[in-house]
């Protein structure tokens, strides 16, 4: 029968392996908590997220702030101020009277649009010649003080009183007469002009000791 018994060493080294492991598995046991469990909410953190602003939402929307629609408003055109233009009158010169080296006649203006029109002030009157309508001397000078408002109703007249000085009066040197074909007119706050046809003299010349033209308010014809 064989001998069954085992080696001393044998024993030996078998006790020291299990006492071994059983040092291992207690370790393991002891730690395994720690990994399984949730990181403790007592540790602050270094870098709070919470402290630091979004870049986003400090800074402002560039689109919020752009109008929206890529279609510019429409501008109204300018209201109708009721004053009399150009295109609503037709322009001519009436009778008038002389004395005291001038002529004085009316410029008459007459409202023949469909609509009333309001006119006010001096007219800007001065003459014109050759082919082109060249300003021939000073403008009309002005007379007097502005009067009230005219309104005018299709069809009717207001008149604006015009003085025209003898040209021949004025010595010729200075004068340097000149002939004229009109008058051109600016109503009162009108950029637009009018023409009447007139034939006469008129002083070219810029230093006449006087006026060549004067002009009063308009008035009610």
């Amino acid at each position: 029968m064989a001998n069954t018994k085992k080696p001393w060493f044998s024993l030996v080294f078998l006790s020291a392996v299990g006492a071994s492991g059983a040092l291992l598995l207690s370790a393991c046991g002891q730690g395994s908590p720690a990994a399984s469990g949730p990181a403790s909410s007592d540790t602050p953190s270094s870098a709070p997220m919470s402290s630091a602003p979004s870049a986003a939402s400090s800074a402002p929307s560039s689109a919020s702030s752009a109008p929206s629609g890529g279609t510019a408003p429409v501008e109204k055109p300018p209201a109708d101020n009721g004053l009399c233009k150009a295109g609503d009158v037709s322009l001519s010169l009436g009778g008038g009277d002389a004395g005291a080296g001038s002529e004085y006649r009316s410029l008459l203006i007459k409202n023949t649009s469909g609509k009333p029109c309001t006119i006010q002030g001096f007219p800007g009157v001065s003459y014109v010649g050759g082919e082109n309508g060249t300003q021939i001397g000073p403008a009309a000078e002005r007379d007097g003080t502005k009067g009230a408002p005219v309104k005018l109703a299709p069809g009717q007249t207001a008149a604006a009183d015009v003085q025209f000085a003898q040209v021949r009066n004025f010595d010729p040197g200075v004068c340097k007469p000149t002939q004229v074909k009109g008058l051109r007119v600016y109503l009162p706050q009108e950029t637009a002009s009018k023409f009447v046809p007139l034939d006469g003299l008129g002083c070219a010349g810029t230093s006449i000791p006087g006026k060549q033209l004067g002009v009063k308010t308009v008035h009610k014809a």
